[in-house]
């Protein structure tokens, strides 16, 4: 075999049935944040004997908020740790809709304490809240770098919001939102200095400080030493870039100890490429065809400078690759008929569950243009070689449109309630697919769903 080309007769691998027990993951992750909430709130009221008069009750409510403002920032922190129990069992889709949600509410809080403390204050010290503001700022201990820390969440959540988010490149954006570590790092120290449920409490200082260490052990580990233990192990190196179709290319990857990496199909990388321009991003990038112990292979199409770099790339190029991230896998099956449906370079993860996926597929492959279909060939050889049925989808022309309705579903597939369904594409077609699926009547635990969206 020649070095970046794969034999799909070498590699193809029909497992079992997948194994199911992740299901609690993501319900006991969601019980240890709450269970975590619960126990701030119960810090709060142990040490509240009585709350009396207007300045008392905005006191009180600006002590809460901040509580509860404090242990979101910790929770936030951990979601993206990129924990892989978390990631593989909840998803990192899910993972960075939880975050994105969680993010609205750590900043609607942190504005609440805030708004809250002064006005609480300055109704206590009969004076208006632009003095109190100043004497807080200036005269309590560690509060000048808490309201920079506090400015610097309010910033990353601007940028964070869509509006602002669609304007930026992702790159842009993913650097932009490292002043989080910053922001929550500023505001630690004035929590323990100015709360009242810390001050001279030392069993909720140590716990306050056990959860915040911890949640940064976790980030140092699983972002910055795993990453670069296994750059320097796995040693892969570009061999080939192929074009696939118009602005679609596939990057072709040779390493050593690849099989240790564990990478199941469906699951992605974050690839970063040791060569001027790139060397700096990390970009998430699906893998398009089952990994081999020696080859990887990634199809990107451009949509940005850096995916639309990755054409150039010269044979020999070094890459670091964090992960594998991601539960778009087999592991979510809960039948054994399948539909995949993907739209545009959305293919790439449903190839290589095509290619893997023991049972029952059917792929549904939606495209602009018939030359946007990348990767056919290697399609309709995988449905071919397993009997599975391959349906293709084209705007232009209109004549060979199927129509991203539940009538239209279910005429092509007419079992469709009875299959797992694995969704990936562009916002708009996946957002008219699950309405789709929903109205055509299949459980929504069946539908497996990987945005890129960011």
């Amino acid at each position: 075999m020649a070095a970046g080309t794969y034999d799909t007769r070498s590699v193809t691998r029909l497992p079992h049935a997948a194994p199911r027990g992740s299901a609690w993951i993501p319900v006991a992750a969601l019980t240890v944040v709450w269970g975590g909430a619960t126990g701030v709130v119960g810090l709060w009221w142990s040490d509240t004997t009585s709350v009396v008069g207007v300045a008392g009750w905005l006191t009180d409510g600006g002590r809460i908020s901040g509580l509860l403002a404090g242990y979101a920032c910790a929770v936030l922190l951990a979601l993206m740790a990129r924990i892989p129990l978390l990631d593989r069992g909840v998803g990192t889709d899910r993972l960075a809709r939880w975050h994105a949600m969680g993010g609205r509410y750590t900043l609607s809080l942190a504005l609440a304490h805030t708004l809250l403390i002064i006005w609480g204050y300055a109704v206590a010290a009969h004076v208006n809240v632009v003095s109190q503001t100043t004497t807080l700022v200036l005269h309590y201990p560690d509060l000048l770098k808490g309201t920079a820390g506090f400015l610097l969440l309010v910033g990353t959540g601007i940028v964070s919001a869509r509006a602002a988010r669609s304007r930026l490149r992702y790159e842009t954006w993913h650097y932009l939102h490292f002043a989080t570590y910053l922001a929550v790092f500023l505001v630690f120290g004035h929590q323990l200095s100015n709360g009242a449920d810390f001050v001279g409490n030392r069993s909720a200082q140590l716990a306050w400080y056990a959860l915040y260490f911890g949640v940064a052990a976790l980030l140092v580990w699983f972002r910055f030493v795993v990453p670069v233990r296994r750059g320097i192990r796995h040693r892969l190196r570009v061999t080939e870039v192929r074009p696939e179709s118009p602005g679609v290319v596939s990057v072709y990857l040779t390493g050593e100890h690849l099989d240790e990496l564990g990478a199941a199909p469906g699951q992605f990388f974050r690839w970063r490429f040791l060569t001027p321009g790139l060397w700096w991003a990390a970009n998430p990038y699906s893998l398009s065809a089952p990994a081999h112990p020696r080859f990887l292979r990634i199809t990107v199409k451009a949509v940005g400078d850096h995916s639309a770099a990755l054409a150039r790339l010269a044979p020999g190029t070094r890459v670091w690759a964090e992960g594998p991230y991601g539960g778009f896998t087999a592991a979510r099956r809960t039948t054994s008929k399948t539909l995949l449906l993907g739209g545009g370079v959305g293919i790439t993860p449903l190839r290589a569950l095509l290619e893997t996926l023991p049972g029952d597929v059917t792929l549904i492959y939606r495209a602009r243009r018939p030359e946007d279909l990348a990767l056919r060939g290697e399609l309709d050889a995988l449905a071919a070689a397993r009997g599975a049925r391959v349906l293709y989808s084209v705007d232009e022309p209109a004549t060979h449109c199927l129509p991203l309705t539940a009538a239209a579903l279910l005429r092509y597939v007419p079992d469709l309630r009875d299959r797992d369904v694995y969704l990936c594409g562009p916002p708009g077609m996946t957002e008219a697919a699950l309405r789709a699926l929903s109205d055509a009547g299949v459980p929504r635990r069946r539908v497996h769903h990987e945005s890129f969206a960011f």
